[in-house]
């Protein structure tokens, strides 16, 4: 049986977090219904409360976004372009395995699947304590590629100023308009849609928790990427793991908020104590450490198990968002495991090149939701849609009379005289209903 070196105070599989859910929908069903009442006059009252931002216009302008890229570093440009053809990289060549087909399932009778582009899709790029530009390489470079025509970005002014950088990679991921808005009023005003600014038929991008619980109340009417929440970072190590880097990357997650789950699940007992020395080392040091060592506090931990197939095994039950490999024979967890949101394999990739730089798409499944979903990537962005063609008149009698029979089973009779008028009108069969209307129709002069 696993023990633990260190528990949480939280419980990380069930995804506990530091704000009630109730309260929070609560708050976000209130600012929704004011939105949906009040449009635009509502939007720039929150964006007033909660940013203290009410510009003129929320869009940007075309030369209001040339000024703001032409204001950056060259190098902070370079650096943007570059992690952007990463993951331009894999976007595309996830769309490449996307094929299309039309089969000949039997003779004259043709089915089809086609991937079609949504029409218009709302970006969510977080801003607050951190200004996560990554998202927007993620969320419109990827919806670009996936050939949406209209990507819509909206990211919260931090305070009270315009994120340049963010502005930067929204325009070069090819965002057709640019919002300074977030929060809750960001996300309705996108499903709702208001005098100024579009409805749209989907929304992708992290946020906080009043986010994520937006995106939660408006999922039917529109479409969303994933419900999360969250970060989280699970670590898989043997003894021949470094301490001093587990405890690097753990808090490299921890530090994104209060409310992180940082798991190391180890087959050595030594390399787990280790790590937490390391973890308290660094965090004496850490810039972040007042968000980092909340999270490390409540919702750290640490398990000790026999050996790694226990590992793994224990590693599934949590499908946590981001699985560290530091073992031996790291893609052997490529055979082993299956609940998870994305792999890191070895000790020279780390879970940080895949939130900022490396081209995998770092917006995951969390709490759990690893056992049943990937995350974003760029089929989120298709509806993957058939058709269906019978050419041949035999074929389509000979369908008729099995759709006749099959719906007759369900007590489907109009779903059954569909099939009737077809084997009526291709192969002469007799149906009474097709007589006894035809006659009718004769004597009403229809026919």
């Amino acid at each position: 049986m696993p023990h633990h070196l260190k528990s949480p105070s939280k419980n990380t599989i069930t995804g506990t977090t530091l704000k009630p859910a109730e309260s929070v929908a609560v708050v976000v069903s209130s600012i929704i219904d004011d939105i949906r009442t009040s449009g635009d006059d509502a939007v720039r009252k929150y964006s007033e409360k909660f940013d203290k931002w009410s510009p003129k216009s929320f869009k940007l302008t075309n030369d209001e976004i040339a000024d703001i890229v032409k204001s950056l570093p060259e190098q902070i440009i370079k650096d943007i372009i570059e992690v952007q053809k990463n993951v331009r990289t894999f976007a595309q060549a996830q769309f490449d395995s996307l094929k299309e087909f039309e089969l000949e399932i039997q003779p004259g009778v043709f089915l089809g699947q086609k991937n079609i582009p949504i029409s218009s899709v709302g970006a969510y790029i977080p801003g607050g304590r951190y200004p996560l530009l990554a998202s927007a390489h993620m969320t419109i470079l990827t919806a670009k590629v996936a050939g949406v025509p209209h990507v819509m970005g909206f990211t919260p002014p931090i305070n009270g100023k315009i994120p340049a950088a963010t502005v930067a990679a929204m325009s070069l991921a090819g965002a057709d308009s640019i919002y300074i808005l977030g929060g809750v009023q960001a996300i309705s005003a996108m499903a709702l849609g208001t005098e100024t600014i579009p409805k749209v038929d989907f929304i992708a991008g992290p946020g906080n928790a009043f986010v994520a619980e937006a995106k939660r109340q408006f999922f039917g009417a529109v479409g969303i990427d994933l419900f999360a929440g969250p970060t989280e970072v699970l670590i898989v190590a043997d003894e021949s793991a470094d301490p001093f880097t587990v405890a690097t990357d753990l808090l490299s997650q921890a530090e994104h908020g209060p409310d992180t789950p940082a798991v190391l699940i180890t087959t050595s007992e030594e390399l787990g104590r280790k790590s937490i020395e390391f973890v308290d080392i660094i965090l004496e040091r850490m810039p972040t450490a007042e968000i980092a060592s909340v999270s490390w506090k409540t919702f750290g931990e640490v398990v000790v198990v026999k050996d790694l197939g226990e590992a793994y095994s224990t590693a599934d039950i949590y499908a946590s968002e981001h699985v560290q490999i530091l073992t031996q024979n790291p893609r052997e967890a490529l055979e082993k495991m299956k609940n998870y949101g994305a792999l890191f394999l070895g000790e020279k990739t780390c879970v940080s090149y895949g939130d900022k730089v490396i081209g995998t798409n770092h917006v995951l499944p969390t709490r759990g939701a690893a056992r049943y979903t990937g995350g974003l990537w760029v089929g989120k962005y298709l509806r993957t849609v058939t058709y269906q063609e019978v050419r041949s008149p035999q074929a389509s009698a000979e369908l008729g009379r099995l759709c006749g029979r099959a719906a007759r089973v369900e007590n489907f009779e109009g779903h059954a005289r569909s099939g009737d008028l077809r084997a009526n009108r291709y192969l002469g069969d007799r149906h009474a209903w097709i007589e006894v209307a035809e006659r009718q129709g004769q004597a009403k002069g229809k026919l």
